[in-house]
């Protein structure tokens, strides 16, 4: 069987899923056959694969980086929080139940062994298989029945490094207590700890690095330094917020774009195409004032459209959202957030709320329905193709009266469509910026050789280069052929 290697954090966000995208980088760089893998991700950024199953963006990310096809073996449980403690479980790419945290717990034992088949059947088939932690290893009260982090270290014997957000403070005190919080048999398993988002002269953190090595008896496998301008997805919506521009206008005007930051917000990275052109300003809203200057407001996609429309209107964002469509300014509605301008919404499975009211923007109505909607549909709108990809229970119906837009409806500066990833099509988004600048009455311009794929593509080579620069590359892959090194020290309290 292949090697293998588990990328653990101290916390969310610490930067497991770029590592592991850059680890695996490195690698097909190396012309090893790698795949990424994630046991059970809790995340609300989805994506389809090309055989129509659902799984988490990062591990899509983690596969453009090892330059395979996304698979759902790479992430075989998926947690999509709903609010109100509750979570859909998608197993192998298709939802199979709605849980609490405590209902979810009988469940894990049995996804566990789905989890080491998927793994098995990606080291038969790969040469190394680099696996990404969820959350922290040391969750105390959760270690019993485990399946993403040490649960699943130990049940495969996988070698785990843990990596360390410093920009966040304290990550000595972080790495050596997710260490000595483990049980001796999980502790035998982490061979060395990588620290990340390091900013200033390395040689500053080296005596902290001996202490820490001494105290724990492992090393430090590299320092990553902070860089920003990566464009990647980032799978925790604790990663959105607002965008650097990319660049000063092509033309004379900028855009300014708001994203209402939806309390239960899905497939943000339908937005990132946007930030990467010059002179589009993305930020995202959470105030009606923050979209009085918006050339165009988004709403996007959410796991609860109910919930998430009532929020709107208890915030006042539903009244702004309506002032800016009154007033001719360009509104896109993108999934969930093109279902709520329709006239009418009919949930009797996501929220059960029945029969509500839409936000009237659009000739349109919606039923949701008991199976989701997976698919990678391909088009045309404004001129140019589209392929995109869609994930709902939510079915739109369009007035027959309609303009039609994608999948959806235009109605004015109104538009809807349930597809995710439109605007990474780079000519329709060219067009589409073109539209609501001319709605807006803006000099602006699109820059004519903006290329999203590229920009992606650059932003993993990066990734691959701050592993190789800065990383005990030799002592990784010692790591993945031998497995976790012998006789590596117990510490306390455990």
């Amino acid at each position: 069987m292949s090697g293998a290697l588990l990328v653990a954090g101290t916390t969310s966000d610490a930067g497991k899923s770029v590592v592991t995208a850059g680890i695996c980088r490195w690698l097909a760089r190396e012309g090893v056959r790698v795949a990424p893998f994630k046991a059970q991700n809790m995340s609300n950024n989805s994506m389809v694969t090309a055989d129509g199953a659902e799984i988490g963006r990062a591990q899509v990310m983690q596969a453009a980086a090892a330059r395979v096809e996304p698979e759902a073996a790479m992430n075989p449980v998926l947690l999509k929080p709903g609010g109100d403690n509750a979570s859909q479980v998608v197993v192998l790419g298709k939802a199979v139940a709605d849980v609490t945290a405590l209902s979810y717990r009988p469940m894990k034992a049995a996804l566990l062994e789905q989890a080491l088949a998927c793994l098995a059947d990606l080291r038969s088939r790969f040469d190394v298989v680099v696996c990404e932690g969820a959350g922290s290893p040391t969750e105390i009260n959760l270690r019993a029945d485990d399946i993403a982090n040490m649960g699943l270290a130990t049940a495969a014997h996988l070698p785990v490094v843990v990596v360390g957000d410093i920009d966040r403070g304290g990550v000595f005190a972080a790495l050596y207590g997710t260490v000595a919080l483990m049980p001796p048999g999980d502790q035998a398993l982490v061979a060395g700890f990588l620290v990340n988002k390091f900013r200033g002269d390395v040689r500053l953190l080296a005596p902290g690095l001996d202490q820490l090595a001494a105290l724990t008896g492992r090393p430090t496998l590299g320092v990553l330094p902070w860089q920003t301008g990566l464009h990647l997805d980032v799978e925790d919506s604790l990663g959105v917020g607002v965008a650097e521009p990319a660049g000063p206008p092509h033309g004379e005007d900028v855009l300014r774009v708001s994203v209402v930051r939806l309390p239960r917000l899905s497939n943000f990275t339908d937005l990132d195409a946007l930030a990467v052109e010059p002179g589009v300003l993305v930020r995202y809203a959470t105030r009606p004032e923050e979209l009085a200057d918006a050339d165009l407001v988004v709403l996007p996609g959410t796991r609860s459209t109910v919930a998430d429309l009532r929020w709107l209107r208890e915030t006042g964002l539903a009244d702004a959202v309506a002032r800016q469509a009154a007033e001719g300014r360009a509104v896109l509605g993108i999934c969930g957030g093109h279902q709520m301008l329709a006239r009418t919404i009919t949930d009797d499975v996501e929220s059960r709320a029945g029969a509500v009211p839409g936000l009237g923007l659009l000739p349109t109505d919606v039923r949701f329905a008991p199976d989701k909607t997976l698919g990678r549909p391909l088009g045309a709108a404004l001129g140019h193709p589209v392929r995109g990809y869609e994930i709902h229970h939510g079915v739109v119906t369009v007035d027959g009266s309609a303009e039609p837009f994608l999948d959806g409806a235009r109605a004015g500066a109104v538009f809807g469509t349930t597809w995710h990833g439109a605007l990474e099509n780079d000519g329709f988004r060219r067009a589409f910026l073109a539209e609501v600048a001319g709605i807006a009455g803006r000099r602006f311009t699109a820059a004519p050789d903006t290329d999203f794929a590229a920009v992606r593509e650059a932003g993993l080579d990066a990734l691959g280069d701050l592993v190789v620069e800065h990383a005990d590359t030799d002592a990784l892959w010692r790591l993945v052929e031998e497995g976790p090194p012998a006789g590596l020290p117990v510490i306390g309290p455990h």
